[in-house]
C-alpha cells in the first residue's frame, strides 16, 4: 500500500489487528506525603492519599495499540487470584478483549506497586512468582494463540522475564507466523534474548544489547553500533533491529540501510512505559510495510512523548500525529 501523507498512515492504523503475546501485570501506585521519619527504623513514613491500579507489561502494549486506533488481542497467562480478577476488570474497563487470557491456579498475577511521595518514588514492591510455563501450560497457550494469529497483521512478543514466553512457545509461534506470512516484532529481556531467531524486527534497549552481546560501548554512535548490531542480526538470523538508546534516541539497522535518530529535547517526567510505546508504534509501521527510517522516527517521537507524563500511560494518537507533522518526518 502506498501512503501519501502522515494523516493517511494514522488512518490506516485503524485497520490493523495485532496479536500481543507476553508477560502481563498490574502496575499499582500509592501516592502520599512524607512528614517525618519512623521512630521504628530510619525510613520515611508515607501518609497514603491516593491509590491506583493500571494494566502493565504486555497489557500496556495492548493499550498503546488500542490508543493508536488498532485492535489488539492479548495472549498471556495470569493467576486465579484476587489480582487476576482485578486484571480482568481493568481489561474490561479499558474495552480490551480477554479471549486470549489463560488463568491458572498454580500461577500468580504479577503486581508491581510503587510508593511515591510527591514525584519521588520511595519504594517498589513486586508481588510475583517468576517461573517458566510448564510444557502443558505452554501448549495450552500456543493453542489459544493459533486460534487468533490468522486474524493478525503483526505479532508482538513482549518479554519481561516473568515466564510467559519460553523458547518452546517462541519457536512455535514464529513458525506459525511464518506459515501465514505475518511479521513478528520481539521486545526481549535477557533470559530469552537469543531465542527470538527469525523474527522480523528485534527491539532491545542499549543495556540489553550490551549485556547480551558482552560488549560495552564507550561511545554511542553509528560507527560503534553497526558492528555490534550486525553481529546480533547474524546470530538471530534477522534482517532488522531497532535499538532504543534512551535520551540518545534510537538506532535502526535493516537489510539495506541504517539510521541513528536523535531524541527530541523534552521535559522528562517518567521513562516507565516508553519501550511499550516504541514497540507498539514500530509494530504498526511494520504491519503497513512502512520504511525502516519512518518507523524509527515515529517510534522515537512516541517514546519521548509518553515520557513527558508521570506514571505509565499509553500514547496520545492526536499528539503523536501532530508531532510527526511538525517534525516533517514523512518528508525525510
Amino acid at each position: 500500500m502506498h501512503f501519501t501523507s502522515v494523516e493517511f498512515i494514522f488512518k490506516a492504523f485503524n485497520q490493523c489487528k495485532v496479536l500481543v503475546i507476553g508477560d502481563a501485570m498490574i502496575d499499582a501506585y500509592t501516592w502520599g506525603k512524607v512528614t517525618r521519619i519512623s521512630p521504628e527504623a530510619p525510613v520515611p513514613i508515607v501518609h497514603a492519599c491516593k491509590k491506583e491500579k493500571k494494566l502493565g507489561g504486555a497489557a500496556n502494549v495492548a493499550l498503546n495499540i488500542q490508543a493508536l486506533g488498532a485492535k489488539p488481542i492479548l495472549c498471556t497467562i495470569i493467576g486465579h487470584d484476587a489480582a487476576g480478577e482485578k486484571f480482568y476488570n481493568l481489561m474490561a474497563n479499558a474495552g480490551l478483549s480477554t479471549v486470549g487470557i489463560m488463568q491458572r491456579n498454580e500461577c500468580t498475577t504479577t503486581v508491581k506497586e510503587r510508593i511515591l511521595a510527591g514525584k519521588q518514588q520511595i519504594l517498589r514492591i513486586d508481588e510475583e512468582l517468576i517461573q517458566p510455563l510448564s510444557d502443558i501450560q505452554a501448549n495450552d497457550l500456543i493453542t489459544i494463540i493459533k486460534q487468533y494469529i490468522g486474524q493478525a497483521d503483526v505479532v508482538i512478543f513482549e518479554d519481561y522475564d516473568k515466564g510467559c514466553l519460553t523458547p518452546q512457545l517462541i519457536k512455535a509461534v514464529v513458525c506459525e507466523a511464518h506459515k501465514k506470512g505475518i511479521p513478528i516484532v520481539a521486545d526481549p529481556k535477557r533470559k530469552n534474548f537469543f531465542a527470538y531467531e527469525n523474527v522480523t524486527l528485534f527491539k532491545p534497549n542499549l543495556k540489553e544489547l550490551q549485556d547480551s552481546m558482552g560488549k560495552i560501548l564507550e561511545t554511542i554512535d553509528q560507527e560503534t553500533l553497526i558492528p555490534v548490531v550486525r553481529n546480533l542480526k547474524g546470530r538471530l538470523k534477522i534482517n532488522m533491529a531497532l535499538i532504543t538508546l534512551s535520551e540518545l534516541g534510537v538506532y535502526i539497522d535493516s537489510k539495506d540501510e541504517c539510521h541513528l535518530i536523535a531524541a527530541k529535547i523534552r521535559n522528562i517526567a517518567d521513562v516507565a512505559g516508553a519501550g511499550d510505546t516504541v514497540v507498539s508504534i514500530a509494530a504498526l509501521c511494520l504491519a503497513l510495510n512502512l520504511t525502516p527510517k519512518f518507523m524509527a522516527m515515529l517510534a522515537n517521537l512516541g517514546g519521548g512523548l509518553v515520557c513527558e507524563y508521570p506514571g505509565i500511560m499509553p500514547i496520545n494518537k492526536k499528539k503523536l500525529m501532530q508531532e510527526a507533522l511538525d517534525n516533517r518526518i514523512f518528508c525525510e
